[in-house]
């Protein structure tokens, strides 16, 4: 979908309604199911900012394309949002990894102090065989 949008800034209802071509009740209703959250300006103003616009984009891409009801596009944001969190919870885990592999590397740079403990070879007098301490 192409936007009709300006740079960064904060948008009123009737400037959204225009962009996207829809009905300001269709936002209000938006806003009323939760699928929206506009800030507002101490005149109690709806301001839309770039992030409630792409928000609105994928709102109107499920319902107009696809045919998705409102009580399906919660659905489907939910689970995006939660898929947002998930990802954002791997990425501080592979992040606490790649930190501690680092972090052990340059441990076992370090004689004695390897991520595996070393035996040392004895070799016992009269003995054919060898045997770790």
């Amino acid at each position: 979908m192409a936007t009709k949008r300006k740079t960064k800034g904060a948008y009123m209802i009737s400037s959204v309604a225009e962009m996207y071509e829809i009905h300001p009740q269709t936002l209000r209703l938006y806003e009323r199911e939760g699928l929206l959250r506009p800030s507002r300006s101490e005149g109690n103003t709806r301001l839309y900012t770039d992030e409630d616009l792409e928000r609105l984009e994928f709102i109107l891409n499920l319902a107009r394309d696809l045919g998705v009801n409102i009580a399906g596009i919660a659905i489907v944001l939910q689970m995006r949002e939660r898929m947002e969190e998930m990802n954002r919870q791997m990425q501080g885990f592979v992040d606490y990894v790649r930190t501690e592999m680092l972090t052990r590397m340059q441990q076992q740079q370090v004689p004695g102090t390897g991520l595996v403990p070393m035996r040392r070879q004895v070799v016992v007098p009269g003995r054919k065989d060898k045997k770790g301490i």
